[in-house]
């Protein structure tokens, strides 16, 4: 089964209460369909889960990989995506149980605690099973053996609760508030990926019915793209953030550049641009887990290398293949109110280069492999600050390969240093402004892969 690495096949047994005293099934009167609140009924959120595709389908990689890494993140033995109809609740993905066929991949919709979180649309955590009031009554606390369950819904593109995504174990036991906020992350991962399914097959109708198809998928295209991308780039206090996405040709084809910013935890940011090889759908998924993968794991690492290992990992656990390959940058850095330090980690991605006060152009090197591809990337991690006036800038190799159409000749690193070189007194906004128009004019606006530029600039003292 995709993903059974994560765990060990899971031998249900008896639940026990937290003295270790086995419960008994003839102490309870369990559920039964009567009991099952009203929400799980309802006829909208029923045509959704019929819509989404999930329900008697066998399992997938990216739904696997994602209950995987919760085991590992939590030490849970068992864990699902599941998708609950008005009498049951199927397994999507069900790790730590073993080799199951399709029509064992479920349970009747009254002995999962899934039904609960339907009816909440919210999380359910419980701590100790067979005393919990609200689910102690569920036959599965006996028939599988489960002694503590936390669980948030997943949900459709118009917002409907289609399952779960949860773990279980089979002891009671506390979840920690880093193991609770990561479930909370890799559910909306589940609903990301259910979204993303939706929107591909809207994609295919509407370029089916429209005669113009041409321009629908261009249309398309770049929805889906921007969807991989930040909406808004955040901008840690007192530092400029500045970026900037160009796809090649007419952005007919989805394809791998993207980038991200956002604040690791209160006193840290994170930084990750990365380079998807080939294009379409496989590389939206797997630019759509990096991000992902990232997001969630950069808040327990203060090492950018220890990041992208974590995201390799993640990578390898998918099985992506030599073709879907990824080169990344990460940086980790904090700010004190007069500049940046921090730590920066490359895998076979273009060096970051700093302008400093004095027009010089450094290259921050650090050594790496390319993602998805060795268990080892070899990744180290280079330290860096940035003083008032400097500025820091990550871009993908379709800036210095950009070709002039008259000869051939490439972009090139020297021409992008002298440029970046030349941005005195220019913010974030305006380096990145200059350095991607110089681009598109040097290439007259047909460039053969995507351009992606970030910027962040220690504004002078004197403008602060």
């Amino acid at each position: 089964m995709p993903g059974a690495a994560f765990a060990d096949e899971v031998v249900p047994v008896a639940a026990q209460d937290k003295a270790g005293t086995p419960v008994s099934a003839a102490a309870v009167r369990f559920k039964g369909p009567e009991d099952l609140p009203p929400e799980v009924f309802d006829r909208v959120r029923l045509a959704a889960v019929r819509a989404s595709g999930l329900l008697d389908t066998a399992p997938e990689p990216v739904f696997d990989d994602l209950a995987g890494l919760a085991i590992t993140i939590t030490g849970a033995p068992m864990a699902f995506v599941t998708v609950v109809d008005e009498r049951r609740s199927f397994w999507k993905s069900a790790i730590g149980l073993g080799e199951l066929p399709i029509e064992e991949r479920q349970n009747a919709a009254e002995a999962s605690f899934c039904h609960l979180v339907v009816a909440a649309d919210g999380p359910l955590i419980v701590t100790d099973a067979a005393t919990d009031e609200r689910v102690r009554t569920i036959s599965s606390v006996t028939e599988m053996g489960i002694g503590a369950w936390a669980g948030y819904p997943i949900h459709s593109p118009d917002g409907q609760v289609l399952g779960t995504f949860c773990v279980a174990d089979s002891v009671p036991r506390d979840w920690t508030e880093t193991q609770i906020k990561t479930l909370a992350t890799l559910a909306r991962a589940v609903t990301g990926e259910i979204a993303l399914r939706g929107a591909l097959e809207h994609m295919r109708t509407q370029v089916t019915d429209l005669q113009a198809a041409s321009q629908a998928a261009t249309a398309l295209a770049r929805t889906l793209q921007d969807s991989l991308l930040p909406p808004v780039l955040a901008e840690p206090p007192g530092i400029e953030a500045a970026a900037r996405y160009l796809p090649a040709g007419q952005g007919v084809t989805v394809l791998g550049d993207f980038y991200d910013l956002f604040a690791a935890s209160p006193s840290r940011w994170c930084v990750l641009m990365g380079d998807v090889a080939g294009h379409g759908v496989e590389a939206a998924k797997v630019t759509a887990l990096a991000r992902y993968t990232v997001r969630a794991d950069a808040p327990h690492h203060i090492s950018s290398s220890r990041v992208l290992e974590q995201l390799n990992t993640a990578l390898l656990a998918q099985r992506v293949s030599v073709q879907r390959f990824l080169t990344a940058i990460c940086a980790i850095f904090r700010t004190d109110g007069v500049g940046i330090t921090g730590v920066l980690s490359t895998a076979g991605h273009p060096s970051a280069l700093v302008r400093h006060a004095d027009a010089k152009v450094e290259e921050l090197r650090s050594a790496g492999a390319m993602l998805g591809v060795f268990p080892d990337a070899g990744l180290t991690n280079a330290r860096f600050t940035l003083h008032p006036g400097e500025v820091l800038l990550f871009y993908t190799d379709g800036v210095t390969e950009a070709r002039r159409p008259a000869d051939g000749r490439l972009f090139g690193e020297e021409r992008l240093n002298t440029l970046l070189s030349d941005c005195d007194g220019l913010d974030a906004a305006a380096v990145v402004e200059r350095i991607s128009e110089a681009v598109l004019a040097y290439c007259e606006h047909d460039s053969v892969d995507d351009i992606a530029l970030l910027a962040l600039r220690v504004p002078p003292i004197r403008e602060a």
